[in-house]
């Protein structure tokens, strides 16, 4: 006899099946055969709907521009990018999530003014900025971090956030710089209250293993790849799948590749954006003439399908009703 939470299933060749009610966010399911037994732990999304974020990586350019020029920008939207933003969330609804660096050649974040701290705040509701980095290079910063090394760029970052955007632009979720940090390190985050992490988990371009998947295994990674979101019991992180880095995708190619990536019942509810600020960047190699475009269509793509735009810090993943 096979039970699971003291239910009987019942066989159909060889499998067993039944029903089992969850009564909460986590649940325990104990699948029980004579003497043997095994417990797994799964979580419920309780009226959960299609959601998405859009998330910003390698942030501080425009922060410098508006570090060192701030008499050229009475209100930060009269800077090019965050207008640009502004329009997308007018015409969207989007909310959109900027990590950000310390510091690039010439600029530190000590640099930036907090005299726009209250316009910041009057816009918490669909603006976040969160750490990312201590800088840009070298690639790969945390691959072998340790713990003092994280919480070092975490508190000195999260603390100038606060000094000139405020509490309220802070968030429980974040994507380290490449997505790498191993376990020790990664629980000065955890540490700090942030819960949530965006990685890459598909193996696709990376020769069967998956770099960009943070302590994970590549038996982990792949599993992460076919769900919205999988939470990790041992540290208590959920890792929250990124459906597309729209920078890396064609225009044309933008909607089909979004369709595949919503394919399945597990990867259809949850869709995270992610685009980088380089490929905005006239003056930098990066460059791409169609990136605003590139966002419009992956906007439209979602709007088009009646997603609603989230933090994932909201609620359980995004879902306030859960």
């Amino acid at each position: 006899v096979v039970a699971v939470n003291g239910i009987t299933a019942e066989r159909s060749g060889g499998t067993f099946h039944c029903r089992v009610p969850l009564q909460s966010r986590q649940n325990t399911l104990a699948v029980a055969c004579g003497a043997d037994r095994r417990e797994i732990t799964v979580f419920w999304d309780r009226a959960s709907f299609p959601r998405y974020r859009f998330s910003i990586d390698d942030n501080i350019e425009f922060l410098k521009d508006l570090g060192l020029h701030q008499e050229d920008y009475p209100s930060l939207f009269d800077h090019w990018y965050l207008a640009f933003w502004r329009e997308m969330h007018r015409e969207f609804g989007a909310k959109f999530h900027f990590n950000i660096y310390y510091q690039t050649d010439g600029f530190d974040l000590t640099q930036m003014p907090d005299k726009w701290k209250e316009e910041w705040q009057a816009n918490a509701d669909w603006l976040r900025l969160t750490f990312h980095a201590l800088q840009d290079k070298p690639d790969r910063p945390y691959r072998n971090a340790e713990y003092p090394q994280i919480a070092h760029d975490f508190d000195l970052i999260t603390g100038h956030i606060r000094r000139f955007a405020g509490e309220e632009l802070l968030s429980k979720t974040t994507t380290i710089h490449w997505a790498e940090c191993p376990k020790p390190a990664i629980l000065a985050l955890r540490d700090r209250g942030i819960e949530n992490l965006i990685g890459l988990f598909s193996t696709q371009g990376y020769q069967g293993v998956c770099t960009t998947g943070y302590y994970l295994s590549p038996g982990q990674c792949a599993y992460c790849d076919t769900r919205g979101a999988w939470h990790d019991t041992d540290t208590g992180l959920n890792f929250i799948r990124c459906t597309s880095v729209v920078n890396a995708l064609a225009l044309e190619a933008i909607p089909q590749a979004l369709d595949a990536r919503t394919a399945t019942p597990a990867t259809a509810e949850m869709v995270e954006l992610l685009i980088h600020e380089q490929y905005f960047r006239k003056e930098l190699h990066y460059y791409q003439p169609t990136i605003l475009d590139k966002v419009r269509a992956s906007l439209r793509w979602v709007h088009d399908r009646s997603y609603k735009p989230v933090f994932w810090s909201g609620g359980y993943l995004g879902n306030p009703q859960a």
